[in-house]
């Protein structure tokens, strides 16, 4: 414990010599910001919760579990994975009867939500039954029985209609004209949904809305006067009635998630983000910090030799050591914390405004991920400078001067054992995420470019001596003095080399990855859209296509094919053995024949025929086939949209399954599993794009593929601001030890000026050394990222990595300046100091 207590020769070199803590302290204190900021968010992520509003007056709400679930291994290595359904899991409307007849419940009502059109404007649908606990009321006329609907003031004013008129609507059985029984006035539980609504007789809405038997939820309300406690025993006693029927009971803000499923999806993004990017994040945040921390100690070894000269026991240097990390991390983490605080709220709000997380949802910023950030920061601070102060604690006494004023040629056995290691670590994954396809190969990848850092940074000296062999070579061929004094010193000072080379090839390994991986998937998409829509006119519409779009564009005059497309995910399981996981993918469901769907769309099939696509038959892309261990013939295992498990035979296998869909179905095996029946694309070849108007907004297939590429360009927002982060963390971190080094070697700067070195030449060897570190650091940053993106790309897309020549050229030339203003401003200042 004494170890923990500053002493006095540690207060006083922070004292004496603030300067040189300072890029410990920047260091420590953007490692505490960025572990902050993730752990805020996944702290978010795991409590996030949505208030009832639609059944806030229902103390009890049925639903179907909204997770599929995954079940891998046995005995003690059983493991289940749950990831949220694409769409609504919907229970059986005759548990309402049973939760009914429990003690204390005063009703159970079954709740539906479904979409139809009116016209051209989109209309909620409901059962009329909800208004006993959404507080809808009638102004005029009656509740609806079969065949007839309430409206509200938005919905009566789009029709044009009043009590006693008839309006036709198009729901998932198609076009039907319904009676206006009465108008109604949306309570505070339909108030949150959008546009115009109404309500149609509960016996009718299951049929409606295309599940029949089916509800989305059954509210459960109590007797009049029950009290909160009764509630709780209402919540037992439905469980218990409806026990082994696989429905969940949901109480409080429980019943938050039962109506927005997008909760789900934002728990699983926050989490991830908070959690998989933030463990990255947070490791490359004290690889950082760490070797920031080894330089400030390393470059106080002639201190250090002093100490031990006059006398110092090595116990001493440990503890002055340990209390200068001590002195320095705690305020550097409270610090850095204010900043993180203020990122996570702006990344929250960033997520929110495009979607991924529900407006009601609100950040949480507790004392937790705050502490775990400072406490990180204070342990990699001591670990670290226990591990650099360790050599000069155990030198003698009499070697110490000698061994501070030479570089040590050799690393150390561990260091380098452990650094050829992950070396040998990366090139395994390496070839192993070459020979894996789809996720597979992505997972490995992410090893591949951990483990190559991990290389480099253990065997810094060893790189850095290599990259100051070869490009001194060129510095040497220039005959400027400036140039060669740059490469002499590059070549002694290996050591200093490597502690600035790391953070930028981080930043460009990093930042190259997430970039470049989104732009190679992208491109591949954007070129697989363009060649497979060989339709001559692509309609859509933002309500989805009416019911009867594809027979009326194929009666259309000049119209030979017209296939509608039904767009949505399912989740397959992929992987191998024990390792096994669910992946999203995107379906499209095809009304009519794998014929007429190929006069209108190249899937670019590799083998089978899509003429079999029916009942139980589907086609797939070419990279979940593998991923999943399927093909022809073969039975593939997943969850339809409101999770209902299936096993289709494998009919045909394509390979354009990333710019256009996964998996292609035949629609009707697809539509009943959906919320929203209706047409999501309406593909045509032949006809006039003007007959076809009435459809929707008409488009050439050039003009639908940029409105796609449009769409999947909005989703790179996350890559961008991962590799934002990451990238900026580290090039920060690389300025920070750039600066470091040169205020160090001030004493070496005044000694050039003294043997009649002009300032200009000293600023020369300073810049040429600059270009050196940055040169040397893009070059392996870029080789780390080939050597992760090109074997993750084959297995995704199976096509090498697409590199934007402008992005690329932007990173390095950022690379260059950074290291360029890092070494020069410094350097400035100490030129200055030395004529004062």
């Amino acid at each position: 414990m004494s170890l923990l207590v500053p002493n006095g020769l540690a207060r006083a070199a922070v004292r004496s010599k603030p300067a040189s803590f300072a890029g410990t302290f920047v260091a420590l204190m953007m490692a505490a910001l960025i572990i902050s900021a993730c752990g805020i968010l996944l702290e978010t992520g795991s409590r996030a919760s949505v208030p009832a509003q639609r059944y806030a007056r229902a103390p009890v709400v049925v639903a179907a579990d909204q997770y599929a679930r995954l079940v891998t291994g046995s005995g003690d290595s059983r493991s289940e994975s749950a990831n949220p359904l694409p769409d609504t899991a919907r229970v059986d409307t005759a548990l309402a009867g049973k939760a009914a007849r429990v003690p204390g419940a005063g009703a159970a009502v079954a709740d539906f939500t479904f979409p139809a059109r009116l016209g051209e404007d989109v209309l909620t649908g409901h059962g009329w039954g909800s208004h006993a606990f959404t507080g809808t009321a009638l102004t005029s006329g009656a509740a609806p029985r079969s065949g007839e609907v309430v409206l509200d003031a938005a919905a009566a004013r789009a029709a044009k209609a009043g009590v006693g008129d008839t309006v036709t609507l198009e729901t998932a059985t198609g076009r039907t004209a319904f009676r206006v029984s009465g108008l109604a006035r949306a309570g505070a539980g339909d108030d949150a949904a959008e546009g115009a609504t109404g309500w149609f007789a509960d016996a009718q809405s299951p049929v409606l809305a295309g599940h029949p038997g089916r509800a989305d939820a059954i509210a459960v309300l109590a007797e009049e006067g029950a009290s909160p406690a009764d509630g709780t025993a209402l919540a037992a006693g439905v469980r218990k009635a409806l026990s082994g029927t696989g429905a969940r009971v949901h109480t409080g803000d429980g019943r938050g998630a039962v109506e927005d499923h997008g909760l789900g999806y934002a728990r699983e993004t926050l989490t991830g983000l908070g959690g998989s990017f933030g463990g990255i994040a947070a490791l490359v945040a004290v690889f950082t910090a760490s070797g920031t921390v080894a330089l400030s100690v390393a470059q106080r070894a002639r201190e250090f030799a002093l100490l031990r000269a006059v006398g110092a026991t090595p116990r001493q240097i440990r503890r002055a050591v340990a209390s200068e990390a001590l002195l320095v991390a705690p305020l550097a983490g409270i610090i850095g914390c204010l900043p993180g605080i203020g990122l996570a709220h702006w990344w929250f709000a960033q997520l929110k405004d495009r979607g991924a997380v529900p407006g009601p949802v609100d950040l949480r910023v507790s004392w937790i991920p705050l502490v775990v950030a400072v406490g990180t920061v204070l342990l990699t601070a001591l670990t670290a400078g226990w591990a650099a102060g360790r050599r000069p604690a155990r030198t003698k006494p009499g070697q110490a001067l000698t061994e501070a004023s030479v570089e040590r040629l050799r690393p150390g056995v561990i260091r380098t054992v452990l650094g050829l290691g992950a070396l040998v670590g990366g090139g395994f994954f390496t070839v192993y995420a070459a020979r894996s396809a789809g996720e597979d190969a992505a997972n490995a990848a992410l090893g591949v470019v951990m483990l190559f850092m991990l290389a480099v940074a253990l065997l810094g000296p060893l790189v850095a001596r290599l990259c100051a062999a070869l490009l001194g070579l060129a510095l040497d061929a220039r005959g400027a003095a400036a140039a060669t004094l740059a490469a002499a010193n590059s070549r002694t000072n290996a050591r200093r080399l490597a502690s600035a080379i790391t953070p930028i090839v981080l930043a460009m390994a990093f930042a190259s990855t997430l970039a470049f991986m989104h732009t190679s998937e992208s491109h591949v998409a954007a070129k697989q859209l363009r060649a497979g829509v060989i339709a001559d006119h692509v309609v859509t519409h933002p309500a989805g296509l009416p019911a009867d779009a594809v027979g009326r564009a194929a009666r259309t005059p000049g119209v030979e094919a017209a296939v509608g497309l039904l767009d949505t995910q399912v989740l397959v399981p992929v992987g191998s053995g024990g390792d096994r996981w669910l992946e999203g993918s995107s379906v499209q469901g095809v009304s009519g024949s794998g014929a007429r769907l190929a006069q209108v769309q190249d899937l670019d099939v590799r083998g089978g025929s899509l003429d079999r696509i029916g009942k139980g038959r589907i086609a797939i892309d070419r990279t979940l086939a593998l991923s999943a261990g399927a093909g022809v013939g073969d039975k593939l295992p997943m969850y339809l949209p409101d999770g209902t498990r299936t096993s289709p035979e494998v009919v045909a296998v394509y390979g354009r399954g990333l710019g256009l869909a996964a998996v292609t179905m035949d629609r009707a095996s697809l539509a009943s599993h959906v919320t929203s029946g209706f047409d999501t694309t309406l593909l045509v070849r032949g006809g006039d794009a003007e007959a076809l108007a009435p459809l929707g907004t008409v488009t050439d297939a050039a003009g639908y593929a940029v409105g796609r590429t449009t769409d999947r360009e909005l989703n790179a927002w996350a890559n961008n601001t991962m590799a934002a982060v990451l990238g900026g963390f580290a090039a920060l971190a690389a300025a920070n030890t750039l600066v470091m080094t040169v205020l160090d070697r001030r004493h070496e700067l005044g000694m050039l000026r003294l043997v009649g070195a002009t300032r200009r030449q000293v600023m020369d060897m300073l810049r040429w050394e600059g270009l050196l570190v940055a040169v040397a650091g893009v070059a392996l940053g870029t080789a780390i990222a080939s050597a992760t993106l090109i074997p993750m790309m084959r297995g995704l897309t199976g096509e090498a990595p697409y590199v934007p020549p402008l992005v690329y050229g932007s990173f390095a030339a950022a690379a260059v300046c950074l290291a360029l203003a890092a070494v020069t401003l410094p350097a400035r200042k100490a030129l200055r100091e030395r004529q004062g």
